[in-house]
């Protein structure tokens, strides 16, 4: 069902893009790992209201124009929402409405980001409003009682399988979807095309055979070495190395209730010694995805696993490569791809104000409920809508890309990263992918110990 809903999404979303410019493919972070940008303040004031004519006569009479709040908004780098133009536009949009609800916003970032939310949480100055995906508003701080049930703001259409993973087991909706999309991996087609490597690629569908990979590395190894990297400094972009380990032979990484951690199956063993023993590929403790992306454009590496549509509009706008980069789904032995999904949204915080509460459904009200609307809110992120609306970037720099890049979207697979434990479990996994390129421990060891690790601490979260 869930492959279904998401090949209508594809399919909307590559026939209002083709009708508008003719078909034309795009060129080429996750959102834990974009290329690297100018950091943005801590925080910026409120925005302020749009003068003259921008500003209307008079609200709607049963807007709830009358609602008094001071919010804060922190929103992690998702595509442009911590650009501080494009928030202050969306929050404008938002006072046209409710000029008496001020909105401060906080720019997160995803090394310290985490570690200022808990803090914030601890001193009970907690953020109103949160803007991320499932793992830390349904795994986290939704798990730990701080969110407000969101599932009154679910718009209708919006799809089933994407509210389920916003959902905890209760039926609570902490996060209320915006966006989604498929992460993947990008190539070096100049290099593959020089190495003889592109017969191992089906370019139409943008997918390779396990086998395939491995004969397309072998060949672009033999003329230029550094071709992968299994990346194990962090958790930053671990969404790539994961889905290149469960595809390759098919393994899991949890069970389908999302209860438990399943990582250590003989299919994840063989895939590690694979990579482990294939030329061309290294395991590397130093970095962290986006510094496999930048490795990858700047021509040291010749693919990167951690990849996905904006760090290719990244590309596009910044020119951050000299050749032409080629998305790929992972290799698996099935042919049948089943990609890391991203999914964002907002969570409320319950700091015990209903007013503040109201006021920032409100919010969320206005971003999600108006087509209109939402489509900008959607467009800020750079990604798809979680419910079918027509003429998304039509007419926008990214038709082409989010058209060449909706081919993916069908490839999305099981949303695991819900499942209890998941902080302590994204760093018990690059922990072992350590231990396994030092030679510390054999590959079933470590991915038994991470199991071990992962699964206490979702038994202790229960």
């Amino acid at each position: 069902m869930k492959r279904i809903l998401a090949l209508l999404l594809a399919s909307l979303m590559c026939v209002s893009m083709l009708a508008a410019c003719g078909g034309n493919g795009g060129t080429n972070e996750p959102p834990a790992s974009n290329p690297p940008a100018s950091n943005p303040p801590a925080s910026n004031p409120p925005a302020t209201q749009p003068a003259g004519d921008d500003v209307p006569d008079a609200p709607p009479a049963d807007s709830g124009s009358d609602l008094t709040a001071s919010l804060t908004l922190a929103t992690y780098p998702v595509g442009k929402m911590t650009d501080e133009a494009v928030i202050n536009e969306l929050i404008a949009d938002f006072n046209a409405v409710y000029p008496n609800i001020e909105i401060t916003v906080q720019y997160l970032d995803y090394t310290s980001g985490d570690d200022t939310v808990n803090a914030a949480i601890e001193s009970g100055n907690a953020p109103d409003l949160i803007f991320e995906g499932p793992e830390r508003l349904v795994a986290n701080w939704g798990a730990k009682g701080y969110l407000v049930d969101l599932k009154d703001l679910v718009p209708a259409g919006t799809y089933d399988v994407t509210v389920s993973s916003c959902t905890n087991d209760a039926g609570a909706v902490y996060e209320l979807p915006v966006c989604q999309t498929a992460h993947c991996m990008g190539i070096n087609k100049d290099l593959f095309t020089e190495a003889g490597a592109m017969q191992y690629i089906d370019e139409e569908n943008h997918t390779w055979t396990t086998e395939n990979f491995i004969k397309a590395v072998e060949a672009v190894a033999a003329i230029h070495p550094k071709v992968g990297v299994v990346f194990c400094g962090g958790q930053g972009g671990d969404q790539g190395n994961r889905a290149l380990v469960t595809n390759m032979y098919g393994g899991t990484y949890t069970n389908p209730e999302h209860t438990r951690y399943t990582a250590n199956c003989e299919e994840n063993v063989k895939a590690l010694q694979t990579l482990k023993d294939l030329n061309g590929i290294d395991f590397d403790p130093a970095i962290v995805g986006g510094d496999e992306i930048q490795l990858f454009c700047n021509g040291t590496l010749a693919m990167a696993t951690c990849w996905n549509v904006s760090a290719a509009q990244s590309d596009t706008q910044g020119k951050l490569a000299n050749f032409e980069i080629f998305p790929m789904a992972f290799p698996t032995e099935s042919g049948d791809p089943l990609l890391q999904g991203g999914i964002w949204g907002f969570g409320v915080f319950d700091n015990g104000d209903a007013n503040r509460v109201e006021a920032a459904k409100a919010f969320i009200k206005f971003m999600t409920e108006d087509d209109a609307q939402y489509t900008k809110i959607v467009e800020a992120t750079n990604f798809w809508p979680t419910r079918e609306v027509e003429g998304v970037y039509a007419g926008t720099d990214n038709e082409a890309i989010m058209t060449e890049y909706g081919k993916l979207v069908p490839f999305m697979g099981d949303y695991y990263q819900i499942t209890l434990g998941w902080a302590e479990a994204r760093t018990a996994w690059w922990n072992e992918l350590q231990n396994i390129g030092s030679g510390a421990k054999d590959v079933q060891t470590a991915l038994d110990d991470f199991v071990a690790t992962a699964n206490a601490a979702a038994e202790a979260a229960e």
